[in-house]
């Protein structure tokens, strides 16, 4: 046998550039599409053909199933989409992910592309030092997809020739004559490839290449195909770990749909290959069959059989199995139940199925928390409502759900932060990223700071419960009235987080804040005579006082959410304004 250890290493350090590449093409790639690619997002919520659809064109440009099926269980976790429309979009991500294979196959075997991806490189690597923000994004892209068939030139190199290695070639062949144990030996192998590689990119590019090299026969390339579907549902599984019950269906679902796929497959895997080869010969217009020829001759073609193959078997697995969604998704129900409480509790824990592919992805993921955090903000404004407001037997309650929400946000507080520092450490980052980060963290700062505030004034008032005194009824009417206006703000902040920062109005958050000011200052005013009368007394007066002016205080910290959500001071738009 003549391939040694340093050989071995050159092959992983192949498949290293190979990965490499892919992800700066993928990432490149994702930011050329920039909004176009929220846009594909949002047709997610439509209905299942249409989940299909966005699934296959996000994987298309992420090139990547395993960053949109990620992407899928994260938005599942948040709550940004169902586990039903969930089921479309992973549907489509398995036949999107057959494109790398037909890229693979034609452009890295049908033709000498090293040349042409040297010259790529060349060409574009100057853009890298421009200003132009887009014309960066496709330099990078272009450069990863020259490392990307470099890579897999040097992994056609690094695999060991047949020639030289009769011996290693013996071994593998003598696996390959079981008949069905075969072809499920080496569906194991293509699982265990990708889960190795944690890429099924790089998987299928193996294969193609073990193919060429003449390791492997078509149909043991193909087994391993289907392997590496199951292989490619692991990783949405891992982070659908820490998910809450809605996420892990949704990756136990792409687990299934794929498993049974390849079920199927083997029990018609003959017949279907036999039709694959009769279509890619007649297109090719060779005299020879893919399925019984080895020679060298024939290896380029069968790559492009391999790539038919994938892409039939996803898109038929679709068109059978797209009537028995609804009994997959019963079934995943039935083995994933909603315990109820636990999860839900934890449900506003949903960053943590990770960074998203691209740093585009990850600040639209995070804002899109913050738009979470701010309802979470109003449901500790409506409790603390109800506490001050409510009959008296419902009190209690109303505190156990201010306290728990108040340690719901100082959890989202470490975590989206530390969520924000991972996506600043992308040296790439544009100044307009990094703008937005920092606007990011500031928002999370006030909104946690909020959260502190209601729980304060909920244990000043508590104690108030506990000097068996309350509140007189005009005072009470004041302070609805005051937190209707504090409620106010917090409106206009939701509606501010949600929007591009060029579309925030802070005219309004001025006029509601300004409002809640003028308020504070005239029911003090009315706090003192009462005082001075002898309306209640001086422990009621001074609970009273610390919540009109906490409430200012609130309203203070919102304001401050949504000048941080349009990007600029206050003083730039009073100047504006002026």
């Amino acid at each position: 046998m003549n391939y040694s250890l340093f050989d071995f290493l050159q092959l992983v350090g192949s498949l290293g550039i190979f990965i490499f590449g892919m992800k700066i093409f993928s990432d490149g790639l994702q930011k050329v599409a920039g909004s176009r690619l929220r846009e594909i997002l949002k047709g997610m919520t439509r209905n299942r053909a249409t989940g299909v659809l966005t699934g296959f064109g996000t994987t298309a440009i992420t090139q990547s199933s395993t960053t949109t099926t990620v992407m899928v269980v994260s938005f599942v976790n948040a709550g940004l989409l169902t586990f039903v429309e969930s089921t479309g979009v992973i549907m489509g991500a398995n036949i999107g992910t057959t494109i790398t294979a037909w890229m693979v196959s034609l452009f890295g075997f049908k033709f000498q592309i090293t040349s042409v991806a040297i010259v790529a490189i060349g060409l574009f690597f100057p853009f890298l030092f421009v200003s132009n923000i887009k014309l960066r994004n496709i330099a990078e892209a272009m450069i990863g997809f020259g490392i990307l068939f470099i890579g897999l030139d040097f992994i056609k190199d690094a695999v060991p020739n047949i020639n030289d290695n009769p011996a290693m070639f013996a071994f593998l062949d003598s696996y390959t004559s079981f008949g069905i144990w075969s072809t499920l030996l080496f569906v194991g192998v293509g699982t265990i490839l990708t889960l190795l590689t944690q890429s099924s990119s790089a998987a299928t590019a193996i294969t193609l290449v073990m193919l060429v090299q003449g390791w492997i026969t078509f149909p043991i390339a193909a087994a391993m195909i289907l392997g590496e579907n199951i292989g490619t549902t692991v990783t949405a599984n891992i982070a659908a770990l820490i998910g809450n019950v809605h996420a892990k269906r949704a990756a136990r679902f792409h687990f299934f749909f794929n498993v049974i796929g390849v079920i199927w497959m083997l029990l018609v895997l003959t017949p279907f290959l036999h039709m694959v080869d009769n279509i890619i010969t007649s297109f090719t217009e060779v005299d020879y069959s893919v399925l019984t020829d080895t020679s060298e001759a024939s290896r380029g073609t069968a790559a492009l059989a391999l790539a038919l193959f994938h892409t039939m078997f996803n898109v038929m697995n679709v068109l059978l199995l797209f009537a028995f969604v609804p009994l997959i998704i019963r079934f995943v129900e039935y083995l994933q139940p909603d315990r109820g409480g636990s999860d839900d509790q934890f449900r506003l824990e949903y960053i943590s199925a990770g960074l998203m592919s691209s740093s585009e992805l990850s600040i639209g993921q995070a804002k899109k928390e913050l738009s979470l955090f701010a309802r979470l903000i109003e449901k500790m404004h409506f409790s603390f409502a109800g506490l001050i407001l409510k009959e008296k037997s419902k009190r209690g309650k109303f505190l156990k759900k201010i306290a728990k929400r108040e340690e719901i946000t100082d959890r989202l507080e470490i975590e989206i932060a530390e969520y924000l520092i991972k996506v600043s450490e992308n040296a790439t980052l544009s100044t307009e990223a990094v703008r937005r980060i920092r606007g990011m963290q500031a928002m999370v700062n006030d909104m946690e700071r909020v959260g502190d505030l209601y729980f304060q004034m909920s244990k000043s008032f508590e104690r108030l419960i506990e000097t068996q005194e309350d509140f007189p009824e005009e005072a009470q009417e004041e302070l609805k009235e005051m937190l209707d206006a504090v409620h106010d703000t917090i409106t206009v902040m939701k509606e501010n987080i949600s929007l591009p920062a060029i579309k925030v109005d802070l005219n309004k958050a001025i006029e509601a804040e300004n409002k809640v000011d003028e308020l504070r200052n005239r029911l003090r005013n009315m706090h003192y005579q009462r005082l001075e009368n002898g309306r209640y007394s001086v422990q009621v007066g001074i609970v009273y006082l610390d919540i009109l002016n906490r409430l200012e205080k609130v309203a203070d910290h919102v304001i401050n959410v949504s000048e941080a959500a349009s990007g600029k001071t206050m003083k730039q738009i009073r100047q504006q304004s002026e």
